[in-house]
């Protein structure tokens, strides 16, 4: 990646200046407000602390949730600040706006070494706004945050898919470095996508196949293994003429899983067995049955035994392995054991040597939620969205624009 880096603007020499840092705090929350998962802010801790340490003078910008271009209690950043303070080991003071009166003074009230969290950036329309002009707008407001000598570090991973205000058109105001999460991002993708060592095993999950078709037609003829499951996996039964009972299925997709199949059946490798349960709920009955012998009424939410051990062979042999999405319903004890007999086959084959990517999303919750030894993984992404939209080749504005 042909871009700055924290190292370059550290090296340049931060102390006194202002620096605003796009962080990923997007953390899942409780109906009580309380983080479930604190993954992206442990993340985003060292970029901020090596400028804390450098005596910059730290403004923290970003999104919580989808509120709709305004301010939104539920979706206010402050028990990521209360979080963030408590990972720093100090004050982080949380503007009560994003650009507005209270940012603005805090921000000119900053000391070397301070932290300052801005207002969700999304309670801002003009961040998620398709006009170039109304974006650039708020970006100079953010600028104008840490002043005329300051600089931009994009260090949210999980938003560099996204031409937004607060991740593309900042950077074009101010001199601008790529964070310590973005720069080891790229770097992973970059070795997944140019170089992988073989056997090379990707295993996709999630609940739509039409979310997962773009990096399915990317992927499929430059692996050996392509594992699928998942509520995607149904639709898939579903191209081979079989029955899936109440399962999710996208109908409009079933002719799409066929031209696959018949494409990339060689390296495609669908449930045998399924988990299947007679309601969608922690407590409902459920019973192991053939793929081919889904009962009417019934819907799967698992693969089944059977399966992870078809899928485990296959993935412990690999030398790269890239998973993005959960076998089943891991929320629900019941519907999980698919999700961690895959995760704790891929923590076998980087045991053996392999290197191992988790695509951020449900997966990285998925392993922390399970209990799972987050160092068992050569990496666990922020991003999956992004991580994906990568892998399938696309222009990622929130890099590209670190290039320029």
């Amino acid at each position: 990646m042909a871009v700055k880096t924290l190292q370059d603007l550290l090296n340049e020499g931060v102390e006194g200046r202002g620096v605003l840092v796009r962080s990923d705090l997007n953390v899942p929350l409780d109906d009580n407000g309380q983080i479930t998962d604190p993954g992206r802010i442990i993340a985003s801790v060292p970029t901020i602390e090596a400028l804390v340490q450098a005596g910059a003078k730290v403004v923290v910008t970003a999104h919580l949730g989808r509120p709709k271009g305004e301010p939104d209690a539920k979706y206010s950043l402050a028990p990521v600040a209360v979080k963030l303070a408590e990972l720093l080991g100090r004050n982080v003071q949380l503007a009560g706006d994003v650009v507005g009166y209270d940012a603005l003074s805090r921000s000119e009230g900053l000391t070397d070494g301070d932290v300052l969290l801005l207002e969700n950036v999304r309670f801002d329309p003009r961040e998620t706004s398709k006009d170039e002009a109304e974006r650039g707008k708020l970006a100079a407001a953010l600028v104008e945050l840490v002043g005329d000598d300051g600089a931009f570090v994009s260090d949210g991973f999980g938003v560099v898919h996204r031409k937004q205000a607060s991740v593309y058109d900042v950077a074009k105001l101010l001199p601008h470095y790529a964070g310590t999460l973005v720069a080891a991002e790229v770097d992973v993708l970059a070795k997944l996508t140019e170089s992988p060592e073989r056997p090379y095993a990707v295993v996709l999950g999630g609940s739509k196949v039409s979310d997962k078709l773009a990096v399915i037609e990317a992927l499929a003829p430059q692996v050996d293994t392509l594992v699928i499951g998942g509520g995607m996996c149904f639709t898939f039964l579903a191209a081979q003429g079989l029955s899936v009972g109440s399962s999710l299925l996208q109908e409009e997709m079933i002719d799409t899983c066929k031209g696959l199949l018949e494409r990339f059946g060689d390296v495609i490798h669908l449930p045998r067995d399924i988990v299947v349960a007679d309601k969608f709920a922690a407590d409902a009955d459920s019973k192991v049955v053939p793929a081919n012998e889904i009962p009417d009424g019934w819907l799967g939410l698992d693969v089944g035994p059977e399966s992870v051990d078809r899928f485990a062979a296959l993935l412990t042999e690999a030398k790269t392995v890239f998973w993005n999405g959960p076998m089943g319903v891991f929320e629900f004890a019941n519907f999980a054991a698919g999700t961690r007999g895959v995760a704790e086959a891929i923590v076998t084959a980087t045991g053996k040597g392999a290197f191992t990517v988790v695509g951020g999303g449900d997966s990285a919750a998925a392993v922390r939620a399970l209990g799972l030894p987050e160092d068992g993984f050569s990496h666990i992404s922020t991003g999956g969205g992004a991580s994906l939209e990568y892998l399938e080749g696309k222009e990622l504005p929130g890099i590209s624009v670190l290039e320029a």
